[in-house]
């Protein structure tokens, strides 16, 4: 119902710096140019304006730069690829996606095998995985095709796509072009999503057998298929291998994920130990250490270590930023911690620039969660005053609350609200939630808020014969024709019970 602090693993998975690859991104790979090799004229500079005044997807990139060397101005790769790299971190990829088309084309531009990489990662965003598979084909030299192996397999990983990966893997390693370990941490990134954690071992030997050295995050993934094995055993065996290989430096990341091994199979003292270690590793220049380990420390209901971490982290240089106060919110309410919560809240509003609905939402659903729905009441309305902009998440925690202490007529205007931005986003109301509000229109006999509320989630595919029932009940009691229900039924797809056959039938008598 409430926001909660993303889970350990998946945080691990998506964003921790120390636990994802350099990959060749588009992003690292335009980056690879010197930047400050660019020296623009005034003509150059006006180029590079024009493409960035180009803000609607429908123009052509391709149009002005065609037209640019139609009038004789001159244009080189150098310049191509910066304003390439301005789109991508503007999020322009088709019109970034144009440039790469329109240079590899040109008979006077030499296509490094980076530029290639870059181009076949931007077919992926722009028209799909299949296209950029295409691409990949017509790559025709080995150091292009081996730098554009690592992005078409991480969409493979992406997509979840097993069968396309390991071919590729495969393809790779019979052309000799698998020379480093990041291809094989794809794959082992693939087979931990997937639940195929007796895979990530066989990678681990491959890469032994085909002397490719291991790197942090061959270790942390390895270790970390072991402990989802709880195998604490073997996961205490490759911690110990990567403490002995000279390559590299266990760090924060590492111990971390030991702890968490630890978390799981219950071994609280040596969590702790593995915790304590880990601070000693954090950096005085990055965040977001800290905060695992606070998540860590919360899942081990340990206070002390949750607020000592958060402390310590407000020495890092930096804003702290709204996702890090829904983190240290959601740990401090996990352990209880309300008071220091709310001190923590107030501190967020004093300096946050924009009011983040998100960040007050942890503590509206801790205190829903709590019983404390005059709390929960009070901090909406304080909200509201700040200037914040409640979304579908206010409303369904509110909702929620107001059902269990059943004030309904709050409920229904929360339903109505969370209702009005469901276009806007996935989520969906509980089917339990509808339903306690929807017998209570039935004890109240409000059959218009009856009939709207259907609508909304018949459209939204989210109805249930339970909930037809209630509204079928509804129409007979009041004598109204009930056609409409059967025809959103239909629809539906909802098989009637023996019970809703009944309902049915008895309006022929009473209808």
């Amino acid at each position: 119902m409430a926001i909660r602090c993303r889970s350990l693993i998946s945080c691990f998975r998506r964003c921790k710096p120390e636990l994802e690859e350099r990959k060749l991104s588009m992003f690292t790979q335009i980056n690879n140019f010197a930047e400050s090799s660019l020296q623009y004229s005034n003509s150059n500079g006006n180029l590079k304006s024009e493409i960035m005044r180009m803000k609607s997807p429908e123009a052509s990139a391709t149009s002005i730069l065609q037209k640019w060397v139609d009038n004789g101005r001159e244009v080189t790769i150098s310049q191509l690829r910066y304003i390439s790299r301005l789109l991508v971190q503007s999020r322009r990829y088709k019109h970034a996606l144009e440039i790469g088309t329109w240079m590899e084309a040109q008979k006077g531009f030499r296509m490094s095998a980076a530029d290639r990489a870059v181009r076949l990662e931007l077919i992926m965003e722009v028209r799909g995985l299949k296209e950029a598979e295409e691409y990949f084909k017509l790559i025709p030299d080995s150091a292009s095709k081996k730098a554009a192996s690592l992005p078409l397999l991480h969409g493979y990983v992406k997509e979840r796509d097993i069968v396309k990966a390991e071919a590729l893997m495969m393809n790779l390693n019979g052309l000799g072009l698998i020379v480093s370990p990041h291809p094989f941490n794809e794959m082992m990134k693939l087979y931990m999503a997937t639940s195929n954690y007796e895979k990530v071992p066989l990678v681990i030997l491959e890469m032994k057998n085909n002397k490719i050295p291991l790197n942090i995050l061959s270790y942390n993934l390895w270790m970390s298929s072991c402990g989802e094995a709880s195998d604490v055993t073997k996961a205490e065996m490759v911690y110990k291998q990567m403490v002995n290989d000279e390559n590299v430096e266990v760090g924060w990341s590492t111990l971390s994920t030991l702890a968490n091994i630890y978390v799981k199979v219950g071994l609280v003292d040596k969590a702790l130990s593995s915790l304590k270690n880990a601070e000693r590793k954090l950096s005085t220049s990055n965040r977001l250490g800290y905060f695992f380990l606070i998540t860590l420390y919360s899942s081990l209901k340990n206070n002390e270590g949750v607020w000592r971490l958060w402390e310590a982290s407000k020495a890092v240089g930096g804003r702290i930023t709204c996702s890090n106060y829904m983190c240290i919110l959601s740990c401090l309410v996990k352990v209880g911690e309300f008071i220091k919560a709310e001190k923590v809240f107030m501190e967020w509003e004093s300096n946050c620039w924009k009011y983040d609905i998100r960040v007050s939402n942890v503590l509206l659903g801790a205190y829903v969660r709590n019983g404390m729905i005059n709390k929960a009441e009070s901090l909406h309305l304080h909200t509201l005053e700040r200037g914040g902009c409640p979304n579908y998440k206010t409303w369904e925690i509110l909702m929620e609350g107001w059902v269990k202490s059943q004030k309904m007529d709050k409920a229904i205007i929360a339903m109505k609200e969370a209702f009005s931005m469901l276009k806007y986003c996935d989520w969906r109301p509980s089917h339990g939630i509808l339903m306690a509000i929807a017998e209570y229109l039935e004890k109240n006999r409000n059959l218009g808020d009856a009939n709207c509320c259907i609508q909304v989630i018949h459209h939204f595919g989210v109805a249930s014969l339970p909930l037809y029932k209630i509204l079928l009940r509804m129409h007979l009691h009041a004598r109204r024709a009930p056609f409409h229900i059967l025809k959103m039924m239909e629809k539906d797809k909802i098989e009637m019970d023996d019970e809703t056959s009944v309902l049915v039938q008895a309006f022929s008598s009473h209808v």
